[in-house]
């Protein structure tokens, strides 16, 4: 879900030709998040194969990445580890709201409206061991590499950016910010088209990049005050306070100076402890992190994603050989003996 910054921050809309030989760390939960939700039958349904085996994340996780490289961008897919004990909460009110989603979904089937049970099927979206490890072993077949985090993909991946050896975070939340990645790259692996809330009607996107230190200073803020903010908030670790939207954090903030001053003016008694709010700030500032990964990309085992995707789930032929072509500028890549140009 990630912490909502709304219009706080500027977005410069871009093409993926413009991201052109540039190596881009994707939060990999973030994206299966989103090929689960999207990816459904007009039922809400997800797509499957004759065994019953849930397809929608290989489908997306082929289909977008094979996008990716056809424009010469260079992927790396960054997958979550243990959960901090802070998100434990959280994580426990999502499971209750994909239960009760799960739940709206069945009844709106057994009346017919499928309009509400699409987006009720959405809700009910969840990145299973199993759907971590078919996505692992599909991005080896491609050639693609991928890094396994300690703790938070948001995080791990922001700290390799900052390394300054990748381009940016490929993200649609706005946490990797609060990580301190340099840059964000939102819409990524989306759709050209979203659909508008609560209407039948569709928005035009693509992507856009999000420059972290331009808007700090465009803000009036610094980072550790932007953390301040999202604590306001909320974020994937702490409820925040309730009535507490962007605009209202930074003007509390900005006029306060920090979190415990804002908390003090605005005198909630669900606020977070001053005990609570070093944590979190230190979460933020410090997560677990790793430094032993290696990112190297391949030529495409053409027989071994044919297995996977259509021997065991049963895609088409035809289709996969034809998408798999996009790949075929991997050989460059690998003739290459600097990774990072292509």
């Amino acid at each position: 879900m990630g912490v909502d910054l709304g219009d706080l921050f500027k977005k410069e809309a871009i093409s993926l030709t413009d991201l052109k030989n540039q190596v881009l760390l994707i939060d990999a939960y973030n994206v299966l998040h989103q090929f689960l939700s999207i990816i459904r039958q007009r039922d809400g349904t997800l797509l499957k194969d004759a065994q019953g085996r849930v397809t929608s994340h290989l489908s997306g996780l082929f289909q977008r990445t094979a996008n990716l490289v056809d424009a010469r961008i260079k992927p790396v897919f960054v997958f979550d580890g243990k959960p901090p004990a802070l998100k434990e909460k959280i994580l426990a009110e999502r499971h209750a709201r994909r239960m009760k989603a799960e739940k709206e979904w069945q009844e709106a089937l057994e009346k017919g409206d499928m309009r509400t049970a699409f987006v009720k099927a959405q809700q009910t979206s969840r990145v299973t061991p199993e759907i971590v490890e078919q996505s692992k072993e599909l991005l080896e077949a491609l050639g693609i590499p991928w890094v396994q985090a300690p703790s938070e993909g948001e995080a791990q991946a922001s700290y390799m950016v900052k390394k300054e050896h990748f381009f940016a975070v490929g993200s649609q939340d706005f946490d990797c910010l609060l990580f301190g990645t340099p840059v964000l790259v939102r819409n990524l692996t989306s759709s050209s088209r979203r659909k508008l809330p609560n209407k039948q009607a569709y928005a035009k996107i693509g992507p856009e990049l999000i420059h972290l230190q331009q808007n700090l200073k465009t803000l009036g803020i610094l980072q550790k005050q932007l953390i301040d903010m999202a604590l306001l908030i909320g974020t994937d670790f702490n409820e925040g306070v309730k009535g507490i939207g962007p605009k209202k954090s930074l003007q509390y903030i900005k006029k306060n100076g920090n979190l415990e001053n804002a908390l003090a003016t605005i005198g909630q008694s669900n606020a977070p402890t001053f005990s609570e709010i070093k944590e979190l700030r230190e979460l933020f500032l410090h997560p677990e992190v790793t430094d032993d990964y290696q990112v190297q990309w391949h030529i495409p085992d053409k027989e071994r994603v044919l297995h996977i995707l259509c021997d065991i789930h049963q895609f088409t032929d035809d289709r996969v050989i034809s998408t798999l072509d996009k790949f075929l500028v991997l050989g460059e890549v690998v003739k290459q003996k600097n990774l990072f140009d292509f």
